[in-house]
C-alpha cells in the first residue's frame, strides 16, 4: 500500500484541496491532508491579510510535527509515503523532502526560493541540495510571485541532492491546478501536470 500527504494551501484545507485527496483514493492511494492551521479555513475572496497572520505563525517544528502525524495516521512506513503540496504546501513539501527520507515530494508552485518562509525553514534553495526524498518541482512561467530564475535557481539547486530531482515549468500562472478557482485554474497545464505527479508516485514509490 502507498499513501500521500495532500499539504494545503494558504487558504487551508479548502475543497479544493479534499478533492485532491479524492483523486489520490481513486487512484488507489490513501491520503489525508493534514490541518497545519488546526481547524482554521480561508474563503478565495478572504482578504491576505487575515491569512497572512495565521501562515506566518507557522514554524519549521510545527510543520514537521504534523508532517510526522499524517504519516502516523496513514500507518504505512515514510518510504511508502508521498507529499504533495500546493502553493504554500508546495513549500512544505520540498522541506519535508529534505528533513524525512520519503517516497517522493512534490511542489505545486512552492514559494519561498530565495528567502524563508517561516521560522526555522530555510529557503528552498538552500533546503533543495540536501533533499533525502526524491522531488518533482511544478512551476508556471507566469507566476509573478516565483519568477521564472528562482524557478531555474531551484532547479540547479535540486540538481545536486542524491536523490532524484525534476522541474517542469507550464505556460501558466500561480495556482493553476486549482480547478475550483476560475481566476487562476489552466486547464491544459494541470491536465499536463497531474499525469506527471502520479508516474512520479508511481516511479518511486515501493508497491
Amino acid at each position: 500500500m502507498r499513501g500521500v500527504l495532500v499539504v494545503q494551501e494558504a487558504f487551508g484545507v479548502t475543497p479544493h484541496i479534499e478533492d485532491v485527496v479524492k483523486r489520490f483514493e481513486a487512484d488507489g492511494y490513501q491520503a489525508v491532508a493534514p490541518d497545519l492551521y488546526h481547524g482554521r479555513v480561508f474563503a478565495h475572496d478572504d482578504s491576505f491579510d487575515d491569512i497572512r497572520p495565521v501562515m506566518s505563525s507557522l514554524t519549521g517544528e510545527g510543520i514537521l510535527a504534523d508532517v510526522d502525524a499524517g504519516i502516523e495516521a496513514l500507518g504505512l512506513p515514510p518510504s511508502h509515503v508521498a507529499v504533495v503540496g500546493f502553493c504554500m504546501g508546495g513549500t512544505v513539501a520540498l522541506y519535508a523532502g529534505a528533513m524525512r527520507e520519503l517516497g517522493a515530494a512534490v511542489s505545486f508552485y512552492g514559494g519561498g526560493v530565495t528567502e524563508s518562509r517561516w521560522a526555522g525553514v530555510p529557503p528552498l534553495v538552500e533546503l533543495a541540495p540536501g533533499l533525502r526524498s526524491p522531488w518533482l518541482g511544478l512551476y508556471g512561467d507566469k507566476d509573478q510571485g516565483i519568477p521564472v530564475e528562482q524557478v531555474e535557481a531551484l532547479r540547479a539547486a535540486a540538481s545536486l541532492a542524491p536523490v532524484p530531482t525534476r522541474v517542469e515549468r507550464f505556460d501558466a500562472g500561480h495556482a493553476f491546478f486549482n480547478d475550483q478557482r476560475s481566476d487562476k485554474y489552466d486547464k491544459t497545464a494541470a491536465e499536463a501536470a497531474w499525469p506527471m505527479v502520479l508516474a512520479w508516485l508511481r516511479q518511486n514509490l515501493p508497491e
